[in-house]
Parts: structure tokens; sequence; C-alpha cells
């Protein structure tokens, strides 16, 4: 997961604030009575979906979907053989799930390997890093690079320490205050030192919590800038590197990074789809991420959002549904990298762009669900209010703005309404990026009814007699 979420219940409630028929839609009266009508009659699919995921035979099928995947798979990341077998898989398992134009539309994903990497701090002792190489990194000459490091807590600390920070390696320990806030340290932290004279670069892990755990994701080199290694280092060693270099204690470190960036590799977006019964060109599509980092399972990012919206898709088939427009499942490719494949897929499709009626995106794990975030018209969002009232017994029936997701953002940026799951995401940042994303972050009952609120809303409005406006 790359796109800048909020990281508290807190923050969630304080920068989502929860929108109702309260904000004076922007829709004619007598037209949206007829709609609340027409979305009320759906009361009894929605609690026969909801029965069937958190109550009956489909309970818990998404988690053992998921298990048996990453198990078998591993992680999967841009333009590794686990990523073309994760593709492999899903693509035979879409097919004899009975999904209908389960297809591979080709794409060019960047294509990094980390090599062997390691970090020892050589005086005033001898103690391993542990870290994380960033993708995009370049590595170290063979011999590795050895330096005394100067310890940071912003860039603004850097620019008025820019002297001395040359030849070093500059080591940031800044504070966590949120993800959007914070990765901006792991995107440009290792430009930011190079424009200073810097050999190399070790960030702060951007977690919330840690047991001595770093974190990767990928970072951006700026041009006309010297490309430096750099890596993620975690929140432990970069506070005892702090607190050490306080005390006027000189430190050196030996870092080694065999990283390689390749030519662009081959990849797909996998779709698969449920056919409109009276508008099959209009299209609601649900989706998530296939690819994942390097490290842990991927279970959390994004393979829970992947089986979720998959789930969506077998549900809609178990009850013998067929909504009037078509449903597409988009298991998107290089996310990690900034959407890469999802950006060529806009490109491919967005001829098209007159017939998308919602793009759905979940990536924020399946964790305990809130209600839904929701970016469109206030004729739109009225529409989809009440929507979510029809998952009242549940009692998730509260609509946020506005929607998340990296993927889907290059049609909401053109004006398609748009959504995702939110989350208690106090957990994420714990597990993110890191070794630990793994199954034993996942809980069944917490994906069951995550899977519920994204099969009702995407069936329900992919069913209504009308397009959401925009």
């Amino acid at each position: 997961m790359k796109f800048p979420i909020v990281t508290s219940l807190l923050a969630v409630y304080m920068l989502h604030p929860c929108v109702g028929m309260e904000n004076e839609p922007d829709i004619n009266p007598s037209k949206l009575e007829r709609i609340k009508k027409e979305v009320a009659g759906y009361k009894d699919i929605a609690k026969s979906i909801i029965d069937l995921v958190v109550y009956g035979r489909a309970q818990n099928r998404s988690y053992e979907r998921l298990a048996l995947f990453v198990d078998t798979i591993g992680n999967r990341v841009s333009g590794s053989d686990n990523l073309q077998n994760a593709i492999k898989y899903m693509y035979n398992a879409l097919r004899e799930d009975r999904l209908l134009n389960v297809s591979l539309e080709p794409v060019k994903v960047p294509h990094w390997e980390r090599g062997e990497e390691s970090a020892v701090m050589v005086q005033p002792r001898k103690k391993n890093l542990a870290i994380l190489g960033l993708g995009g990194s370049v590595g170290t000459p063979v011999d590795g690079i050895t330096s005394e490091v100067i310890v940071v807590s912003s860039f603004a600390e850097l620019q008025s320490r820019a002297e001395e920070a040359k030849g070093k390696i500059v080591v940031y320990n800044q504070p966590f205050v949120s993800y959007g806030e914070t990765v901006q340290y792991r995107s440009r932290g290792a430009s930011e030192a190079a424009k200073v004279g810097a050999v190399a670069s070790l960030i702060r892990s951007i977690a919330s919590f840690s047991i001595n755990s770093p974190h990767t994701g990928w970072q951006y080199y700026q041009s006309n800038v010297p490309k430096i290694p750099t890596a993620c280092i975690t929140v432990e060693d970069a506070e005892l590197m702090a607190r050490m270099t306080s005390r006027g204690i000189k430190i050196v470190v030996h870092l080694q990074m065999g990283a390689v960036q390749h030519p662009d590799a081959d990849s797909f977006n996998t779709v698969a789809e449920i056919i409109g019964s009276k508008y099959p060109e209009q299209v609601v599509i649900v989706s998530g991420h296939l690819d994942s980092w390097d490290v842990g399972q991927g279970a959390m990012d994004d393979g829970a959002g992947v089986f979720i919206s998959w789930e969506a898709l077998s549900l809609i088939n178990d009850l013998g549904l067929r909504p009037k427009r078509t449903i597409r499942l988009v298991l998107w490719t290089g996310e990690e990298q900034g959407g890469v494949g999802a950006e060529q897929y806009y490109q491919r499709h967005k001829k098209d762009i007159a017939n998308m009626d919602l793009v759905m995106e979940t990536d924020t794990g399946t964790y305990m669900p809130l209600g839904m975030q929701f970016s469109g018209n206030p004729a739109a969002r009225a529409i989809m209010a009440e929507v979510m009232q029809l998952l009242a017994p549940i009692n998730l029936t509260k609509l946020y703005d506005p929607a998340d997701g990296t993927d889907i953002s290059f049609w909401m940026e053109a004006g398609v309404p748009g959504a995702s799951i939110l989350n208690d995401m106090s957990k994420y940042f714990w597990f993110h990026h890191s070794e630990g994303d793994t199954m034993t972050v996942q809980d069944p009952i917490l994906m069951n009814l995550c899977a519920a609120v994204w099969t009702v809303v995407s069936y329900v409005v992919a069913d209504l007699e009308e397009m959401l406006p925009r």
C-alpha cells in the first residue's frame, strides 16, 4: 500500500467527517425520494449477502483462500517470479470460480532486487543493524561503504548541518506523526542527503510501533541529484544512534547493499467479470493490488484486499444474482511503485470513462470496518448514504469523505465516483511493508465483515436503474 492514509481513530473522525443526507444533496427532492425507495428495496438481498458471508456457508472463505494463496506463493514484489506465479494462480482460480471474461492485460512494471544487504555499527562497538533496502535504491560498491554517521530528526536539521553531513551517512530519526506526513522521509530522504554531500542514508522505519523490525517501501530519486544507497533501519536503532550522538559519541557504520535495478519487466493486471444483465457496457470496478513487497507474505497489503474483492463476485454468484451493470474485478500490479499497472489500465480504458459507474479499491487491510469512504458529487453521495443503510444488520452504515486508493486515483481525478473501506487502522503500520505482514495479522471474522460491506455496496450500485451522478 502506497497511498497516504490516516493512522488513528481520532484522525479518522477528524479528517473523514460522516456524510449523510444532512449535507444538502444536489438532487431533485422527488427524484431522491424515488431513489431512496429503490435502494430500500434491496434490504432482503443485502441481508442475504450478510447472512451468507458473516454467518453462513461462505463464512471465513476469503480468509481460507488468502491463507492458501500466500502460504503457496509467498511475497510478490514487482517484476519477480513470485508475482508471475501469483498472477497465474489467480487467473486459474478465477476461471475455476466460474467468473466470466477472465483475462490478463499486459503492463510494464519496475523490476528491482535488493540482493544481499547488511549494516554493522563498527564504532564505538560492534552491533548488527537490521535493515531493509528501499525500493529503487542503488547498491553500494562491492566492498561497501564505511563512514561516520550524522543523526538528524528533520530535513530542516539536515539543512542546518549541511557542512557537517558531507561524506557521512545520514541517519534520519524523524518522529512518526502519520503515514502521509512521515513517509516523505522514506520517499525523498536519499536525495535530500545527497544534496548535502552524504554518501548514504538510513531512515527510521515509517512505523507507529516496532519490535526491532525494519519496514521497506519505494523511494524516489530526484533528477540531477546523485543517487546514493538508502535503506530503512529500525525505530530502536535510530533512537539508539540519536542518543549516542547526543552524548558526543562518534558512530561509524559499514553498509553493504547489493541492490540492482533491472529493465522494466512484463506483467499483467488480472481481470474477471460478472456481466451486467441490462447495461453490460456500464461497469462497477472492485479491486485490490496483487503485488506486495519482498518481505513477509503480503497478506495484509494487499492480499486481503484482493481476496475480499474476489469474494464479492463469488458471493453474488452464490446467490444467483445478476446485476444490471457489469461488476469487474481488477487485481492491479505495480501498485507499490506508484500505481504503475493501474495507470496503464486507465490509459487503455479511459475512452470508456462515461460508462464507469463506480471505482472501488480496498488497500488498508481488513481490520474492523467502520464504514465506507466515498468521493463524488453531493447527489452521488446522497445515494451512497442510502446504500450504506442496507448494512444496518452489522451496524456499518456510516459514509466518510473522501475515498482512498492509489490505483483508483486516476479515475477519481477524472471525475468518476470512488469508494474504499474505512477500517480501524490503529495497528496497520505495525506490520506495513515488513516481515510482520503475514497471515497471523489476519482475522477471519473481520474479513467476513469487510467482504459483506464490499459486496452489498458493489452489487446494489451495479443494480440501480441509473448510474451514480457525477
